[in-house]
């Protein structure tokens, strides 16, 4: 608002009338260091005045007083309602603290109210995490290692762990993630140090990745870490780039070792396989040879009772056949007439020699006539 002359005063105090004429903003002019009467300023007169504009100010006048003091209370219980009551996500437990003291019990995923500011709560994710090791930084690896044999291999592995006790991980130990990280390097350099470059690259791989879980997960419990390795697993393991040619020409030449041990095996089992095939071909003809005699031996042998059984009944009739027989198999491819005794009185003796002679077989050559 201007300044307005017309109060009778001078400035914006009204002058220095004191009976009542302009006076400024509290009814009277400011006082100097000693008042009117050189005295001193009148401070509870200044101090009820602004309550009283402060009331006037307000909405409602001076009966909003309560109204207000109300509307604060209910803001700062609203406040003190909103710290109070927390929520603990799916994958997530949650500890209160009592006076900084962690109590026994775990908060379940869901809505919780505590005690604030006598309580506190932190939270645990309990979610699995996968560290990632032996990445490359700049030029080198931090996943070198020495092997048994005095080999370097570049190994790169996770690892998979979550939180299990969520006391230990918040305040046991102040970055379990950063610990988790430096035990599994450790403890993959002790396990590949224990054995041949060979088993990382190839042949023991899960063996290598149970020993290193065992390794993290006993040192993580020794610190109190409150957490659980769920697996291991080596996504990769190569020799330095500086020396990956020599390394691949000594793993050819491994491979070309392993493929001629093969080939020697299958000509050494096809060599086998023939000679017992043929050695079981010589016992079966064997075995049947022996069956097909000891048959016929058999046969004759009862054929031989056979005659004898029948000679016993008429060894006449027997002897005669049997004379008969021998004498046809003798003579059966004989040119003789033979003419046996009793043969009767007309029978004439003839000897037809031109037709000996030409049966005869030619003598050999430098032979006797």
């Amino acid at each position: 608002m201007p300044w307005n002359d017309k109060s009778g005063g001078g400035g914006p105090w009204g002058g220095g009338n004191n009976n009542g004429g302009g006076g400024g903003p509290w009814g009277q002019g400011p006082r100097g260091p000693g008042g009117p009467q050189g005295g001193p300023p009148d401070l509870e007169d200044i101090i009820r005045r602004g309550q009283d504009r402060l009331k006037q100010a307000l909405p409602g006048g001076a009966g909003a007083s309560p109204a207000l003091f109300g509307l604060i209370g209910l803001a700062l219980v609203a406040f003190w309602l909103f710290q109070s009551i927390y929520t603990v996500q799916p994958d997530e437990l949650a500890v209160e603290l009592r006076f900084g003291k962690p109590k026994e019990e775990l908060s379940q995923p869901g809505l919780h109210f505590h005690w604030w500011p006598i309580e506190t709560v932190e939270f645990a994710n309990t979610a699995e995490k996968l560290v990632d090791l032996g990445e490359v930084r700049g030029n080198t690896s931090s996943g070198l290692m020495l092997s048994g044999d005095q080999n370097i291999v570049d190994v790169k592995f996770s690892i998979a762990y979550q939180v299990s006790n969520p006391e230990a991980y918040l305040f046991n130990v102040a970055d379990p993630d950063e610990m988790v990280r430096q035990v599994g390097e450790s403890a993959m350099r002790e396990a590949v140090g224990r054995r041949p470059a060979q088993d990382i690259f190839r042949d023991d791989r899960q063996g290598i990745a149970d020993a290193v879980r065992g390794i993290i997960q006993t040192t993580l419990d020794q610190y109190g870490t409150g957490l659980t390795i769920n697996a291991i697993s080596i996504e990769d393991a190569a020799p330095p780039r500086e020396v990956a040619d020599a390394f691949d020409e000594v793993q050819r030449a491994e491979q070309d070792e392993d493929r001629f041990v093969e080939e020697s095996n299958q000509y050494s089992n096809q060599k086998l396989g023939q000679a017992r095939g043929e050695a079981a071909q010589v016992r079966e003809e064997a075995a049947a040879y022996k069956n097909r005699v000891v048959q016929e031996a058999e046969g004759e042998a009862q054929r031989f009772v056979s005659v004898y059984d029948e000679y016993a009944k008429a060894p006449d009739v027997t002897r005669e056949r049997l004379f008969l027989e021998m004498m046809e198999k003798v003579l059966k491819d004989s040119n003789k007439v033979i003419v046996g005794q009793g043969s009767g009185q007309g029978v004439v003796p003839y000897l037809p020699l031109p037709e000996l002679q030409k049966n005869a077989p030619a003598p050999a050559a430098g032979g006797s006539q």
